[in-house]
């Protein structure tokens, strides 16, 4: 899948890698950008800075947390732009506290945003791309849906909910012999002020600009399953071949991973 002449749409576009996958796709030929975000000056200071690229950028402020509104948006979009080519369903938030501390809205809002969303916003424009049999979806997922984590506990159960879901897709358009190309993405933490505070003793925290490169890459290479840095094999691998307590105490005492979070602070607003 190439991004020339394509219509794109990104989700949390205005900022981080969704921004920089953005910029990417225009560099790469895109016809049409369209980005989905809830920072409304952030869309308007990313339409402002991509304006000087070839591609026409189109945004949209839409709160991915309500279903009703990604639906009434998704809408929009097809009556106003047509068929989307590329989905790119980059959007979600993190809240690093043990599960006793969070509150129910926090709960339920991880959930909306990084599992339910992606299904939703899929569901609206998955049928269009079947009736052409061409497209592409891609879902930034993360590392923390294969590996358990303390002060995690939510982010992970709605990163473990989205790879599921992911990868059953692409098995789902496999079995029905579409040509709808599903790729999910398990990186390690970002350093887009997301995850400000973490901390890693041995695997590298992720630079945007290369990591967002490799999920571009990884769509047009039509990969399955993306995990940086350490590869998805490896660690499904491991799970399987070593005891628990064996695997928790090299995550715990190798990797450093169940440590990562103590000082975690997150994005400031």
């Amino acid at each position: 899948m190439n991004f020339n002449n394509k219509t794109v749409l990104i989700t949390g576009g205005a900022s981080g890698i969704g921004k920089i996958m953005g910029r990417k796709s225009l560099e790469r030929g895109a016809a049409k950008l369209i980005i989905w975000d809830i920072n409304e000056k952030g869309l308007a200071d990313t339409k402002a800075e991509f304006d000087r690229l070839a591609g026409e950028i189109i945004t949209y402020k839409v709160d991915v947390s309500n279903s009703e509104e990604i639906i009434n948006t998704a809408q929009v979009v097809k009556d106003k732009i047509g068929t989307i080519d590329v989905l790119i369903n980059n959007a979600g938030i993190v809240v690093g506290k043990y599960f006793h501390e969070h509150t129910h809205l926090d709960i339920s809002r991880m959930m909306a945003i990084n599992a339910d969303a992606i299904m939703h916003i899929t569901r609206a424009f998955l049928p269009e791309m079947m009736q052409r049999n061409i497209g592409s979806v891609c879902n930034i997922c993360s590392s923390a849906g294969l590996i358990s984590n303390p002060k995690m506990s939510v982010y992970a159960a709605s990163k473990w909910a989205a790879i599921g879901w992911s990868d059953s897709l692409r098995l789902e358009m496999k079995q029905l012999g579409k040509r709808i190309y599903i790729t999910t993405i398990m990186p390690f933490y970002i350093n887009t002020g997301m995850f400000d505070g973490v901390k890693s003793s041995i695997l590298p925290i992720l630079e945007p600009e290369p990591t967002a490169e490799r999920i571009m890459k990884a769509i047009e290479h039509k990969t399955k399953m993306l995990a940086m840095p350490l590869p998805y094999w490896f660690i499904r691998l491991s799970q399987g071949l070593l005891p628990i307590r064996i695997f928790e105490w090299i995550m715990q005492h190798i990797f450093g991973i169940y440590d990562g979070m103590k000082e975690f602070k997150g994005r400031q607003s």
